[in-house]
């Protein structure tokens, strides 16, 4: 928990009477200011503009160089930069040894791509990209650092995405490193930014999975989903949730385009695979899903999966559409009621935000071919308006009735 949260929020609880002061001053002594403050990033960042400050000059002469110079000069700022991380994590100042380590890790991949270029090391695999990713994962967890575990991840697909474009092949050891063993780092340790890095890298290993291998792009999903599952496990409640968050934005993108553009069948091609295949692999996934919601208490959140439903097997035109805007309500819907029972403000914008958008498709879809261009803007600016005044006076009521002195108080929020 934060401090400046605490000491903020605390003199309120205090006069509400929800603590004593003596609890408060307990709450303060327990979560302490942060050791490093926000001054302590200055040496990073300092020593990271001398770096590249180097770097520059270096590239700049390097043609110039004799190969043993060039050598030497890589071992000696990779070593530097490993060393000085070290030494800097043993006297107490962590954010500047870990990024003086990240450097070293940085340094290492470019090594590895100089070396190769400067001894004309002609590969054809990934084998000197797969060290990158290797040495990246080993630096998050013997640093336990969050920070070099999340720079790891983008390595991840940098690797994935030269393997994928320059080799025309895939790297499963790649995404096993990513999905294994930071997964297992993420389970550990839980953090909201390094869930959603995490989550957003092992899609964009699926999707070049999806583009290499020239599979119907909804396969997609099921890795995604995957991901999705792995946060209903997740006891941590917020890193969980983030973790989550790509997998639906994704699959909320992918129903807003079948609405606005499943005009026709020329899509099927691209979107339907094997009926009893893809629905098994998806059914498993979900039975995992569920189980995971069912064992951490978070079946309310099910509704999430009616992105999923496989409305592209329809024929295109006017079903597909009408069928793909119902699930957008409903999902929307499902959000609104989650926010209204929970009396989350957040998620309450969110389901706003969700229903006011499947509106204005429904709206754009459904109206635009028999209604005046005049008619047509006047009739949703006057929609736009009426919902836009529905839901503020709604918002109000509910974080009224939350926060109404002697209201009953809703249903105990998760603190996982």
């Amino acid at each position: 928990m934060s401090h400046k949260f605490l000491h903020t929020e605390s003199p309120a609880w205090v006069a509400e009477g929800l603590i004593t002061e003596a609890q408060r001053q307990q709450l303060l002594a327990r979560y302490p200011p942060d050791a490093v403050p926000a001054v302590g990033l200055l040496p990073l960042l300092g020593s990271l503009l001398v770096a590249l400050s180097a770097l520059s000059v270096v590239a700049a002469n390097w043609a110039a160089l004799p190969p043993v110079a060039r050598l030497a000069l890589l071992l000696s700022s990779l070593v530097g930069a490993y060393a000085g991380g070290h030494y800097f994590v043993q006297r107490g100042n962590r954010t500047l040894g870990r990024g003086l380590v990240g450097l070293g890790l940085m340094l290492f991949g470019v090594s590895i791509i100089l070396v190769s270029q400067t001894y004309q090391l002609v590969g054809y695999d990934a084998s000197g990209l797969l060290a990158w990713v290797v040495a990246g994962v080993a630096l998050a967890y013997a640093h336990r650092s969050r920070m070099l575990a999340a720079l790891t991840v983008l390595i991840g697909a940098v690797v994935q995405t030269y393997c994928t474009q320059a080799l025309g092949s895939y790297s499963y050891a790649t995404a096993a490193l990513l999905a294994g063993g930071l997964g297992y780092f993420w389970w550990r340790r839980p953090d909201g930014l390094l869930s959603t890095v995490l989550s957003a890298g092992l899609l964009w290993q699926a999707a070049l999975w999806v583009g290499v291998s020239h599979a119907k792009i909804t396969w997609f999903f099921v890795p995604a989903m995957l991901v999705y599952a792995a946060g209903d496990w997740q006891a941590n409640r917020p890193a969980g949730r983030a973790a989550q968050g790509p997998p639906l934005i994704a699959a909320y993108l992918f129903a807003l385009g079948l609405a606005l553009f499943g005009e026709t069948d020329a899509y099927a091609d691209l979107l339907r695979p094997p009926v009893l295949a893809y629905l098994g692999a998806l059914g498993a996934v979900l039975a995992l899903s569920v189980a995971g919601k069912k064992q951490r208490g978070r079946l309310d959140t099910l509704p999430d999966w009616l992105l999923l439903l496989p409305g592209f097997y329809l024929p295109g035109g006017l079903p597909l559409a009408i069928a793909t805007l119902v699930v957008l309500y409903a999902h929307a819907g499902s959000v609104l009621l989650r926010a209204h029972r929970a009396g989350d403000a957040d998620q309450l914008t969110l389901g706003t935000v969700l229903f006011v958008g499947a509106t204005m498709v429904a709206y754009f879809k459904l109206t635009w071919a028999f209604l005046d261009k005049s008619l047509f803007f006047l009739l949703g600016g006057v929609l736009l308006l009426g919902l836009s005044w529905y839901l503020r006076r709604r918002n109000a009521r509910v974080l009224a009735a939350a926060g109404a002195p002697g209201a009953a108080p809703g249903p105990a929020r998760p603190t996982e």
